[in-house]
């Protein structure tokens, strides 16, 4: 929750319970004194100075190629070079004067010309041609930049800068994993970490999605379907962050509860795209075979244990659910081979009590995002059932009329157990 809206429910909460004699009133001045001040916030005027910072360097950027043939190569490197200077001096002038959102600006940018300039770098001197080495290099010295300022900014350059890098080495060999993109972002989550950023958090939970996208389109495997790929990612993703959330620390349960969030919608997602790519609506692989790489089991196999093993720390009944959402959809992939020579009833089954299970367990731990990403997925997988290519309508109509009965059964038996529970 972002502290501005925190800030707001609570001063509406406690003017509610003085009016209500709930609290005295000088306990609402106590409540109100005991809270740190608010960090500054983006005004109308830092919202002009970044927009016109913005278009400035667009215009200087403009103008230095329209010349770009003109200029000698030294007068080139050199521009860009002060450029670099100049931001950094900028950033740090505000830094120095509180105005910390157009010093991470100022940081961005110096982080951006650092890229230019090793493409300048390497067309004027007709380095090799490994363009993904070069990113590399960006994303260093963007890492190194937002290690130096805190500069969120610059982490976001660093981590797209890393995500291209590791794209195209997946892309250059597909038979193998490209774990050392794995290494660039597990820095990145410790920045997040360091940080206590929710920002920074999101960057490193999005950062993620980009590696196991293209390792699960590119690795050569026959008859892995991407999806079952991507379940296991987000598996391990979900079930991580609730780990790291469970830890008894407010750095820890804000990165872990960012990157809980992304697995849950990651996992909706692929509870869609199972149905739709393995066996009805599209095809993106022509194999029969529906084996797994281990590693990416291994990887689905953990999410499920570090999701229990949360559960544990925190005794709360909805992370067991939302380990039993990651083991559901996990469960459907090796049913869908047993299933090939008719309908995958089992394997519907099982995502649509997956689904059930994260909508569930979001409701029980008052996680909202949870709740929309299972209502999501609930969404995603029956209009994936009913408009399947392949099977009689009718029986799909019948096993979708079955499947909202058991819900009305579970939903009713889960309400009359809550309130027992709660006594």
């Amino acid at each position: 929750m972002f502290d501005k809206t925190y800030r707001q429910r609570l001063e509406a909460d406690l003017v509610q319970w003085e009016a209500d004699g709930v609290i005295a009133p000088a306990a609402a001045v106590s409540i109100r004194n005991a809270l740190p001040p608010l960090s500054p916030g983006i005004n109308i005027a830092v919202v002009g100075a970044i927009v016109g910072g913005l278009l400035i360097s667009a215009a200087f950027l403009a103008f230095v190629a329209a010349h770009w043939t003109e200029i000698a190569r030294l007068l080139r490197f050199a521009i860009l070079l002060a450029g670099m200077v100049v931001a950094g001096g900028l950033g740090a002038w505000f830094a120095a004067t509180g105005r910390i959102f157009l010093a991470d600006l100022c940081a961005s940018i110096g982080a951006i010309i650092f890229g230019a300039g090793i493409a300048l770098v390497g067309q004027m001197y007709h380095l090799g041609d490994d363009f993904a080495g070069g990113m590399l290099l960006w994303s260093i010295g963007a890492f190194a930049a937002a290690l130096l300022t805190g500069s969120r900014g610059a982490l976001a350059v660093g981590l797209a800068a890393a995500c291209i890098w590791t794209s195209m080495r997946v892309y250059d060999a597909p038979d193998a994993l490209h774990l050392q993109f794995v290494v660039v972002w597990l820095i990145a989550a410790a920045l997040a970490f360091a940080w206590n950023s929710r920002v920074a958090a999101h960057l490193v939970a999005v950062a993620v999605l980009p590696w196991w996208i293209a390792t699960s389109l590119r690795f050569d495997f026959d008859g892995v379907q991407p999806s079952f790929v991507l379940a296991n990612g987000a598996a391990l993703l979900f079930g991580a962050g609730l780990a790291i959330a469970a830890v008894p620390s407010p750095r820890a349960h804000r990165l872990g509860s960012v990157l809980a969030i992304y697995g849950a919608f990651s996992l909706a997602v692929v509870a869609f795209l199972e149905v739709t790519t393995v066996d009805d609506l599209f095809r993106l692989r022509t194999g029969t075979t529906a084996t797994q790489p281990l590693w990416a089991i291994l990887c689905g196999v953990v999410g499920v244990v570090l999701a229990l093993a949360s559960a544990g720390v925190t005794k709360r009944v909805g992370e067991i659910l939302a380990a039993c959402a990651i083991g559901l959809v996990l469960l459907a992939a090796p049913i869908w081979p047993a299933s090939a020579a008719g309908e995958p009833w089992f394997a519907y089954a099982a995502l649509l009590c997956a689904m059930l299970c994260l909508v569930v367990s979001g409701v029980l731990d008052d996680v909202r995002p949870r709740i929309v990403a299972g209502w999501l997925g609930i969404a995603g997988v029956i209009a994936a059932i009913t408009w399947a290519v392949k099977g009689s309508l009718l029986r799909r109509s019948a096993f979708l009329a079955v499947a909202g009965v058991i819900a009305v059964a579970f939903a009713t038996a889960l309400n009359r157990a809550l309130p027992r529970a709660g006594r």
